[in-house]
């Protein structure tokens, strides 16, 4: 899932995600509203590739709203509320829907200096979610989500000279432990409890791409892996705290309007490459982006 939100540079605006180097000014916010088409019909099963007749085609459709607001110009909380579906061609399995987590974000601008003929800086960015709704976890692959409140730490550097950057993250997502409905399961061993141990993440970013005020568009690179956890045993569901790794590529775009100020589109999808115990799936996704400003203003 790709979460967007909004900035505005140099009095300016352009679309922003929680792992880019870009800032809002104080006072500035951006609501935006976001669609994302998730879907998959291969998946690995540990490291064997597969289908799966009782699935067919897994789709999961993410309905967004999301903002964000400049504290200072060196610090910005973000926030997104999903509302998610998903959806099984085949079998009998019954899609679920409903309110997934609140998200909420702090990036901080950290420091920033003049190195060549460009401008290096380095963000500090920290996330918590926290589950909205009651939802199943163990329900997948047509959960909606893990159920798990997580806490998550990003370090990003980023280097920009004229319109062209290069950025690099990494991020470590502390995962707490879930309840599921049934009083004993199976991993490696049996359980015989309703809690289960929620093995933490880490996730390596790589970005590179062409920004200016009005048009923004990016190449992504992502590998995530979990921290522990097993495979999916052999037809078997999968299990919240199967070990899920992927390594995904994908592009970005932003288009600002002159004709409307503070209005913005933006777009793109990712693709994985190269995964265990997940879909290798394709997402597309899209959204509406307006910015206001809340600053004081002179005569």
């Amino acid at each position: 899932m790709v979460i967007c939100c909004c900035l505005a540079f140099s009095q300016m605006a352009s679309a922003q995600t929680d792992a880019d180097a870009l800032m809002i000014p104080k006072n500035f916010f951006c609501a935006g509203a976001m669609y994302s088409n998730n879907s998959w019909s291969n998946y690995w099963e540990g490291t064997f590739k597969r289908d799966n007749g009782n699935i067919g085609t897994l789709t999961t459709n993410n309905y967004s709203i999301m903002g964000n607001y400049g504290i200072t110009n060196k610090l910005d909380v973000l926030f997104s509320v999903p509302y998610i579906t998903t959806n099984a061609s085949a079998g009998t399995l019954k899609g679920q829907s409903g309110f997934q987590d609140l998200m909420v974000t702090l990036k901080w601008l950290a420091f920033e200096t003049e190195i060549g003929k460009g401008i290096f800086s380095v963000h500090a960015i920290a996330s918590g979610t926290l589950p909205l709704s009651n939802y199943e976890p163990n329900f997948l692959p047509l959960s909606i989500g893990l159920q798990s409140k997580t806490l998550s730490l990003r370090g990003l550097v980023n280097y920009q000279t004229g319109r062209f950057f290069v950025a690099g993250a990494g991020q470590y997502v502390r995962r707490d432990d879930i309840t599921i409905d049934q009083e004993s399961y199976y991993t490696t061993q049996l359980i015989n409890s309703n809690q289960v141990y929620m093995p933490d993440v880490s996730n390596f970013l790589f970005s590179t791409g062409y920004r200016s005020l009005k048009f923004n568009a990016e190449a992504i690179l992502s590998q995530t892996n979990t921290l522990g956890g097993f495979d999916i045993r052999k037809n078997d569901m999968p299990f919240p705290s199967n070990r899920m790794n992927s390594t995904t590529a994908g592009v970005l775009f932003k288009y600002s309007f002159d004709s409307v100020s503070g209005l913005e589109l933006t777009a793109g999808g990712n693709y994985v490459v190269a995964g265990r115990n997940v879909g290798q799936s394709t997402t597309i996704w899209g959204g509406v982006l307006y910015i206001i400003d809340f600053s004081k203003k002179t005569k």
